[in-house]
């Protein structure tokens, strides 16, 4: 009996699960911007679609970015997030941040509470922020 039931298995596979849809609009951890994120092809990104809060003499464009030709892009309208894709319980893809002009692999998952966890990982260190909707 056992070896029926193991082919069994193997014949009707779980239904693949999605992840939580991450679509909206989000406040930063330190609520210095909001991030829109939503369908870019075939993929998911995510847009710094307004700066709320910037540091005094805090560049306007991409600077810090180690392509010399986007260093003249502005930060605003950025893709933070780019080529995530739905891996079942969650969303991985790549996070860049302008600050220091890094790109960091990322999985962002959403969290029963609504807000977002956002990982940015370097190897095997990652480092969460949660972003909440913005409003």
């Amino acid at each position: 009996m056992k070896p029926l039931l193991l082919a069994a298995a193997l014949l009707f596979p779980a239904a693949a699960q999605a992840a939580t849809p991450i679509s909206g609009r989000w406040l930063t951890e330190d609520g210095s911007g909001v991030v829109t994120i939503g369908p870019c092809g075939a993929t998911t990104c995510g847009r710094l679609t307004q700066i709320l809060k910037s540091q005094p003499n805090a560049p306007k464009t991409d600077v810090a970015n180690s392509n010399p030709a986007l260093r003249s892009r502005p930060i605003q309208g950025i893709a933070i997030l780019s080529g995530f894709a739905d891996k079942g319980k969650d969303w991985r893809g790549t996070i860049y941040d302008p600050r220091n002009g890094k790109s960091y692999k990322s999985i962002v998952a959403r969290s029963p509470d609504g807000s977002l966890a956002v990982k940015g990982c370097i190897a095997f260190f990652c480092q969460t922020q949660r972003w909440t909707p913005a409003r």
